[in-house]
């Protein structure tokens, strides 16, 4: 092919272009539908001769613009050999070189961070990529100084000799920031980024003053983990030596976005620096550190915590106002605590009113090993754009010490090639710094927190540094890395790097160790902090938790309402739009809620469950329900989210009642959660730790998915409060019940939650009547306690006739934490008492009443947390000839609630009473899978609470 022909070879075979960096490509099809003539000559000849390649549906090719260009050069990728781009053959080499000036610059911009300086160590050689060589793309020495329009290409001069273009794309692209942006589908954040590094060539240009407050907090930073090295010797506490830049880049975050209206900072890390941020961040007075060190710090709850998981809050003053921070309390599970940060932004953001989350800001720090090796930061990210958790965008920083934990080879540390490549699931940009660059950080600060504001969106800081000791101060880190450890020895110090270059550029030569001589002496006072804390701020946005501690879980609480107040609510919940056409069989539970409300028919569970919700916004508690398929109930019992059939879209085409109970009332929210359990659990614990007056509620779609959240609820939800203080009301529905459906699906674990109780952490239910349900969800939020709610709620019992309730139930009366017999009997000939909780109790009333038995009586343990003592021994006493106490279950022996039920029983007991268990027998899994042995093991186990005691036998 000649190069006078109308088309003439442009692209190797294996060219960059060709490869997963199509968006170049995209990039410059996106500015020609723009305008046309943004884009060089041969460039628009090509594109209007993709106009006329029809596009797969038959339409207008213009209509899906990125199809065409994207099949076409993905065909020519193929076909390999030489490629062709059309271009007129009077100007073709001139043209040639204006497309190759774009792939160069596009090149750049895709993988221009891997030719970075990122490493402070400078252990690795930098890669050959030779895409980012100008002879990739046919260039000589020649055209060195050859003039190009640069205009519509790269941010700055309009025209750049190739020497200068080259100079100025390794400058803003290979210095030591290296950006990760170009795999964003929106063409203007990419714009935005291209603009904001390629204008100032990715450099800073700091005031003297500016960058000595960077050299005070790189001196604060050292000096702390200096003093606590030598005052405390080998004692834990995750040094950030090597890492000292992270402070500034937190000093630098505060301060800028309290210039944007940020009033609230909500910060989530995990051990490395932590103490730092503690110190040297949020304003903690090192005295009371040294305390925590000394083992003199006060004492005042019953379980603690080791000092590196301590949270604490403080109020600082910035150009824009004060600011509130906020250090999450956070366990050894590292990353576990990025959706508890996520809920209590969201929840402030709700008490604010605060829909963008221009005035909150979330901020979590990772380490590069847990960032990318922990799932739930997976399924934190996926929550980012979702409605129901969206939180206007988080600012991640990495203090990424290039080992992780203890690898010692790269090659185990992770499969992908950067620690934040997780983040490009969610399109989020990444700036990756080198840690002894402090300016280059705060300039990634400045750029990241900017990107938030303006679009929204999560963003990444990936400081690339080191760490000086091991993973903690009794490690020897040279047993697995001694190369990269002889490096850190001869490294001198992020501090004294600057400290010196501070003084070539005349900023005095005595300025940094002046700075260090002072913050020692602060240290030895114990009375540094930062400056300015402010110790009489308090917000109008702050929450008042002290009307809910100290009280005790027997404190009442008026759960009844009014029948007229019912009658109203039933007609508002079961009344909808006119037009709006609902299924016929969600008809047909309107129409029968609306007869219960009108007294004609019991209440079944989903209408309890409804009026608990009504009756609580329409007195001002706002409802968050949040999981997987809640909307509609994973049973269909639910039905809070109707859907129009005649209309698709759900902003219109949805109704929801419980918005609609009253003229003024509190919210309600329902979300039909992302299928994760980890990460929303944890998202509603820190929604409910930052809000005491909405019921935050949790349901997983059966019970024993809770699995996959089990470290939420023990590290927090179990153990928040008697570690850190943290007094929580969520409350979890956990469908559990032995349907006969194998072994997933029938337990929701009931074991697991009773070896966690202890120190009044929790309350645990099992109400099996429709105003059980009704009393429980309305006592969680009208009595002046805060505890975790775990309900067992059941499956079969949703539509059993035998657990509806009548509306005086409702209008009358409070949660029972014991269910007497509802059986008349003569209490002088009862004989045996059957003690039991949940479904299971029906089955043995219908086999008592098949029996025709007159001397057992049942009663059912509606709260098996905390234990109700006095109601469970007055309905005891009730029976005093009764001299078998029989403890029936559903689960396994293993399983459910025996080993922690048996010694309350016991307790209670009157002298000569004998306690048996009548259960299925101990096994390794929670339920069986044939359904005939699921039959016969439960007849047997309902046959075994009517027979002769046998077996294991505790007597009073």
């Amino acid at each position: 092919m000649s190069e006078t022909s109308p088309v003439y070879t442009a692209y190797r075979g294996n060219s960059y272009l060709f490869g997963g960096n199509a968006p170049y490509v995209e990039e410059m099809y996106e500015n020609y539908l723009a305008n046309p003539g943004s884009v060089p000559d041969n460039w628009r000849e090509y594109f209007d001769a993709l106009q006329n390649v029809p596009a797969s549906d038959g339409s207008n090719a213009k209509d899906v613009p990125h199809l065409p260009v994207i099949n076409a050069f993905a065909q020519r990728a193929k076909q390999g050999g030489t490629q062709v781009v059309v271009a007129s053959g009077a100007d073709s080499e001139l043209g040639r070189k204006r497309t190759a000036v774009q792939q160069l610059i596009a090149a750049y911009r895709n993988v221009g961070q891997r030719w970075a300086d990122l490493d402070p160590l400078k252990r690795a050689e930098r890669p050959n990529i030779p895409e980012l060589e100008p002879s990739f793309y046919g260039f000589t020495d020649a055209d060195q100084e050859t003039v190009f329009n640069t205009s519509n290409t790269f941010f700055g001069k309009e025209t750049m000799t190739l020497r200068e273009l080259m100079n100025a794309l390794r400058e803003t692209y290979c210095g030591t920031i290296g950006a990760e942006y170009m795999y964003m589908t929106d063409q203007a954040s990419k714009r935005w980024w291209q603009q904001k590094l390629e204008s100032i060539r990715a450099k800073p240009n700091f005031s003297a003053d500016k960058k000595k407050h960077i050299l005070d907090r790189l001196t604060a930073a050292e000096g702390l983990e200096r003093f606590l090295h030598t005052k405390y010797v080998g004692q834990k506490r995750f040094s950030l030596e090597g890492g000292e830049s992270f402070i500034a880049s937190m000093d630098e975050l505060i301060q800028q976005a309290g210039t944007k209206g940020v009033q609230e900072i909500v910060i989530g890390m995990a051990h490395r620096g932590r103490l730092n941020v503690l110190v040297n961040t949020l304003g903690k007075m090192p005295r009371d550190l040294f305390a925590e060190f000394e083992h003199t710090a006060k004492e005042d709850l019953p379980a603690g915590d080791v000092k590196y998981h301590q949270g604490f809050s403080s109020d600082v003053s910035t150009p824009g106002g004060p600011v509130h921070l906020s250090l999450a309390f956070n366990p050894s599970h590292l990353e576990i605590v990025n959706p508890v940060v996520e809920g209590s932004v969201r929840a402030r953001m709700d008490r604010r009113g605060d829909a963008k989350g221009q005035q909150v800001l979330p901020v979590l720090v990772h380490g590069d090993a847990a960032f990318a090796g922990q799932g739930v930061v997976q399924e934190t990210l996926a929550l980012a754009e979702t409605r129901g958790y969206f939180t206007g965008g988080t600012v991640h920083i990495v203090i990424n010490n290039q080992i992780g934990f203890t690898t010692s080879d790269p090659r185990d540390s992770r499969s992908t090639l950067y620690c934040t490549d997780v983040v490009k699931m969610i399109e989020a940009p990444v700036l990756h710094v080198n840690g002894d660059d402090p300016e280059a950080v705060v300039l990634a600060t400045q750029l990241a927190l900017e990107y938030r504001m303006e679009f929204s969106k999560d963003v990444v800081v990936d400081i690339v540094c080191f760490r000086k000791l091991g993973h903690n101060e009794q490690d020897t880190p040279s047993l697995t890395q001694p190369l990269m450890y002889k490096k850190i020895a001869q490294h001198a110090g992020t501090r004294k790097l600057y400290a010196d270059k501070l003084a070539t550029q005349g900023l005095g030569d005595s300025l940094g160790d002046d700075m260090v001589r002072g913050y020692r002496a602060a240290m030895d006072a114990g009375t540094h902090t930062v400056d300015p804390v402010l110790t009489n701020f308090k917000s109008k946005y702050a929450v008042d938790w002290s009307p809910f501690l100290g009280k005790k879980w027997t404190d009442a609480g008026d759960t009844a309402i009014p029948l007229t107040e019912w009658k109203r609510l039933a007609e508002r919940i079961t009344t909808v739009p006119e037009n709006f056409t609902v299924h016929p069989l969600v008809r047909k539970v309107l129409e029968d809620r609306a007869a219960m409300g009108r007294g004609e028919a019991n209440v079944d569970w989903g209408m309890g469950e409804h009026m608990a919700y009504a009756s609580l916004v329409a007195s001002g508690y706002p409802v968050r329900l949040s999981g997987e398929d809640v909307g509609r109930g994973t049973f269909v019992h639910r039905h809070s989210v109707l859907h129009d059939q005649n209309r698709e879209r759900w902003d219109v085409g949805t109704y929801v009642p419980l918005q609609n109970v009253a003229e003024s009332q509190a919210p309600f929210v329902v979300i039909d959660s992302i299928l994760s359990e980890e990460a929303v659990l944890g998202f509603e614990y820190g929604y409910a730790s930052n809000d005491p007056n909405t019921l935050v509620v949790w349901e997983a779609q059966f019970g024993d998915f809770a699995n996959g959240a089990q470290v939420v609820i023990d590290q927090f939800i179990a153990s928040g409060e008697v570690k850190w203080g943290r007094v929580n009301g969520i409350t979890l529905m956990l469908p559990h019940g032995y349907e006969g459906q194998g072994p997933e699906h029938s337990s929701a674990r009931l074991e697991r939650f009773m070896q966690l109780a202890a120190d009044a952490n929790m309350q645990v239910c099992q109400p099996t009547t429709a105003s059980q349900i009704f009393h429980l969800l309305r006592r969680q939020m009208v009595r002046p306690l805060r505890k975790p709610l775990v309900i067992m709620t059941p499956k079969s019992l949703l539509r059993n006739k035998d657990a509806t309730s009548p509306i005086s139930e409702f209008t009358k009366g409070s949660f029972q934490t014991v269910i007497p017999d509802a059986m008349e009997l003569r209490a002088e000939k009862v004989k045996r008492v059957i003690v039991c909780s949940g479904k299971v109790y029906y089955d043995l009333a219908k086999q008592r009443a098949e029996r025709e038995l007159a001397d057992v009586a049942i009663l059912r343990v509606e709260q098996l947390y905390p234990f109700p003592h006095k109601a469970f021994a007055a309905e005891l006493k009730k029976y005093p000839n009764a001299t078998d106490i029989v403890w029936c279950q559903d689960e396994p022996q293993n399983q459910g609630a025996w080993f922690f039920i048996q010694h309350n029983i016991h307790e209670n007991m009157l002298e000569g009473q004998k306690l048996g268990y009548a259960g299925r027998a101990a096994s390794a899994s929670p339920a069986v899978g044939y359904s005939h042995l699921h039959q016969e093991q439960q007849k047997a186990l309902v046959d075994a609470a009517f027979a002769k005691l046998k077996g294991f036998v505790l007597t009073k």
